[in-house]
C-alpha cells in the first residue's frame, strides 16, 4: 500500500472515531499523523527500514505500527471494524457542507438515518427539529448542501482527474504498438472541473492497445472492452475512455474529441459554408466527398483559414474569429513565470520554513518568491501579530543577504474584514514589499454589500492585489455574490492585480472574467497560494486556467524580471 492510500486510511480512522463520539485528542491523532505523513518527504518503505517513520513528530508508538502494518500488508484490521461498524451513508453524509462527524453522529443514533437520501427526506418532513442542535435554518441549510452534493456527483476536480489521465497516457504512450496519442476532451481542454477522461489513440494494432488499457493497474472495473473504443472506472472514481482510429483519421478525430460541442459546431457550420463536409473522420470535399488530407490539426485550421487554435480556447467564445483575422494571442507557459506570491510558512497555517522555500524557489529558478502568510483577524489559521511580522521580516532580511540569484519578498494576506477595512494600520501595512487583500469571513452578505466591501480594500494605497476574488471552492462552496465587473473596474482604477489562485480547489478568478481583466489592462498574478513545497507545482493549473483566459505572459504580473516587478509594485502604492 503506498502512501498516499495510508493517509486517506489514517483520515477515514480519524473520522470513524469523531462518529463513534471518541476522546477528541484520539480523533485528531489520527488526522495529525495523516497531515505529517502528506508533509514528509520520502516514501512509506524508506521510512519504515530507516526507523523514521517513529521520530516524526505527530506519530506515535501505536500509529507508527499501524502505518507500517498498512504498508506491509495492505491491511488492518482495527480500520476494518471501525468501516464495519459505521453505514457508508453516514459518512457520505460528511460530503455535505457544514455537516461535520458530530452531526452525522446525532442524526444516526437518535433518528436511525444511514443515507444522504434518508436524510434528506427527514429534512422535508421536518424530523430533524426533535434533534437537539437543529433548527428549521440549520435544517434549509442541510437541503441546500444536499442539492449542491446532488450536481456535483460524477464531477472531479482538474488535478485529481488529470493526474490519473497522465498514468494512462503514459503507459499507452509506451505501448510500442501505438503510433500517436493524446489526451482529449475537457482536460485537454483544461476545464475546471472534469467529469471523464477521453483518450485517442492511433495503433498498429488496435485489439492489443485496448487489452493493455483494461487491465491497466489503475483500473477497477471495465465497462466495456472493443476493438475501436474501450470504457473503465478507475480506482478514483472517475470513467476512462479509450478510442482508437487509423493515423490517417486520427488529427480529425483529435479535433471532434478535443471538442468542445459549441466550438465543433461553429466550425463545422464554417466548413460547410466554404463547401467542406467536416466530422472526426476527416474533411470532404465536393460530390465524391474526397478527403482532404491532414496530417495533423494544424492543416485542419489551415485548410478552413484559421490560424491554429490552442486546445484551451475552444470554447466557441470569439476563438474562430480571432484565428480568421490572426489575432489571438501567444498564451502564456509555465516556464513564463520568473517568481510567484501567495505562499504561507510554519509562521502561520503552512509547514515550510522561510528557509526552505528560498532553496525551491532556486530549484525551481525563479528569480523571487512572495512571502504571504495570514493576517492577525485569521485567528483560525495563526494569523501574524505586530510582534510576528517584526520577527518574520528581520528573518526574511538574513536570508536575503546570504541568497544569490533569488529574493524573498516580504508580504502578507490581510483580511478584509466586512465594512471593507482591513486588519493592520497603514504603518504595519507599509513594511511589507507587497500585501494581498482577501475575504475569509461573512460570505453571506448581499452582492452590493460585498462588492463595495472589496473596492472599499482595493482603495487603500497599499494593497497590490485581490486575493482568490469570488471565495469559491469548485465542488464544495459557491462563489459569494459579487459584481465581477465593477471590481476588474475599480482594479484597474486603482492599480491592483487579481489573483488567480492556483490551488485546484479555487482556481479563482474563474477563466471567463480573465479576458474581461486583460481588456480592462488589469494584471494577473498566477499565485499557488502554497502551505507545503508540493503546493508551489499547482502554479500549472492556474496556467492552464489564464491560457484559457486568453492570457500572454505580458498579461501576468509574476512574468516580470525581478527590478520590474518592484518597480511595478511600488508604482501600484496609490
Amino acid at each position: 500500500m503506498d502512501k498516499q492510500e495510508v493517509i486517506d486510511i489514517l483520515e477515514e480512522i480519524g473520522t470513524f472515531l469523531e462518529i463513534k463520539g471518541e476522546n477528541p485528542f484520539k480523533c485528531n491523532a489520527y488526522h495529525n499523523a495523516a497531515r505529517q505523513l502528506e508533509m514528509y518527504d520520502g516514501t512509506l518503505e524508506q521510512m519504515i527500514s530507516s526507523g523514521e517513520l517513529g521520530t516524526i513528530k505527530g506519530i506515535g508508538k501505536s500509529i507508527a505500527e499501524k502505518v507500517t502494518t498498512l504498508a506491509q500488508s495492505g491491511r488492518l484490521e482495527y480500520y476494518e471494524e471501525l468501516r464495519k461498524a459505521i453505514p457508508p451513508g453516514v459518512v457520505e453524509m460528511l460530503d455535505i457542507a457544514g455537516f461535520g462527524p458530530k452531526k452525522a453522529k446525532a442524526v444516526y443514533e437518535k433518528l436511525g438515518i444511514k443515507t444522504v437520501g434518508e436524510l434528506e427526506y427527514a429534512c422535508r418532513e421536518n424530523r430533524l427539529l426533535d434533534v437537539d442542535g437543529f433548527g428549521l435554518k440549520s435544517q434549509q441549510k442541510i437541503l441546500q448542501g444536499i442539492e449542491f452534493l446532488k450536481k456535483r456527483i460524477g464531477q472531479f476536480h482538474f488535478n485529481v482527474a488529470y493526474g490519473a489521465a497522465q498514468t494512462l497516457y503514459e503507459a499507452l504512450k509506451a505501448h510500442s504498438k501505438v503510433i500517436r496519442v493524446s489526451l482529449a476532451g475537457s482536460i485537454r481542454r483544461h476545464k475546471e472541473i472534469v467529469r471523464d477522461i477521453d483518450i485517442l489513440v492511433s495503433a498498429k494494432d488496435n485489439k492489443v492497445v485496448m487489452s493493455t488499457f483494461v487491465a491497466l493497474e489503475p483500473v477497477e472495473h471495465v465497462i466495456a472492452h472493443g476493438d475501436t473504443k474501450s470504457s473503465v472506472t478507475l480506482k478514483t472514481g472517475i470513467n476512462a475512455d479509450l478510442r482508437a482510429v487509423s493515423d490517417k483519421q486520427f488529427p480529425y478525430a483529435l479535433h471532434y474529441f478535443t471538442g468542445s460541442k459549441a466550438h465543433n459546431i461553429a466550425v463545422r457550420t464554417r466548413a460547410k459554408q466554404m463547401g467542406i463536409k467536416m466530422n472526426e473522420y476527416g474533411l470532404f470535399k465536393g460530390k465524391r466527398e474526397t478527403l482532404i488530407p491532414c496530417k495533423d490539426e494544424g492543416e485542419i485550421f489551415k485548410v478552413l483559414g484559421l490560424h491554429y487554435i490552442e486546445a484551451e480556447l475552444r470554447e466557441d467564445t470569439g476563438e474562430i474569429e480571432a484565428a480568421e483575422k490572426g489575432i489571438l494571442p501567444k498564451l502564456v507557459e509555465e516556464h513564463d513565470l520568473r517568481g510567484v506570491f501567495h505562499v504561507h510558512t510554519d509562521y502561520s497555517d503552512g509547514v515550510v520554513p522561510l528557509k526552505a522555500y528560498l532553496k525551491a524557489a532556486k530549484e525551481r529558478g525563479y528569480d523571487y518568491i512572495g512571502i504571504a502568510d495570514h493576517s492577525k483577524s485569521a485567528a483560525y489559521a495563526n494569523g501574524l501579530t505586530e510582534q510576528q511580522i517584526r520577527k518574520q521580516q528581520r528573518e526574511i532580511d538574513a536570508l536575503n543577504k546570504s541568497a544569490r540569484g533569488v529574493r524573498l519578498l516580504k508580504g502578507i494576506e490581510v483580511d478584509i474584514l466586512p465594512d471593507g477595512s482591513l486588519d493592520y494600520s497603514d504603518k504595519v501595512l507599509a513594511s511589507f514589499d507587497f500585501v494581498i487583500a482577501s475575504v475569509h469571513s461573512r460570505f453571506n452578505m448581499s452582492e452590493a454589500d460585498m462588492t463595495r466591501r472589496i473596492i472599499k480594500a482595493m482603495k487603500n494605497k497599499y494593497v497590490n492585489m485581490l486575493g482568490h476574488p469570488t471565495g469559491r471552492l469548485l465542488l464544495a462552496r459557491e462563489a459569494y455574490p459579487l459584481d465581477m465587473a465593477a471590481v476588474i473596474e475599480a482594479a484597474a482604477k486603482y492599480r491592483v492585480s487579481i489573483e488567480l489562485n492556483a490551488h485546484p480547489f479555487r482556481l479563482d478568478i474563474d477563466w471567463r472574467w480573465c479576458k474581461k481583466a486583460k481588456d480592462a489592462g488589469v494584471k494577473i498574478s498566477i499565485n499557488p497560494d502554497a502551505h507545503h513545497l508540493e503546493g508551489l507545482d499547482d502554479t500549472q493549473y492556474g496556467v492552464g486556467i489564464a491560457r484559457k483566459g486568453w492570457l500572454g505572459p505580458g498579461d501576468i504580473l509574476n512574468t516580470l524580471s525581478l527590478e520590474k516587478l518592484l518597480r511595478q509594485l511600488r508604482q501600484g502604492r496609490k
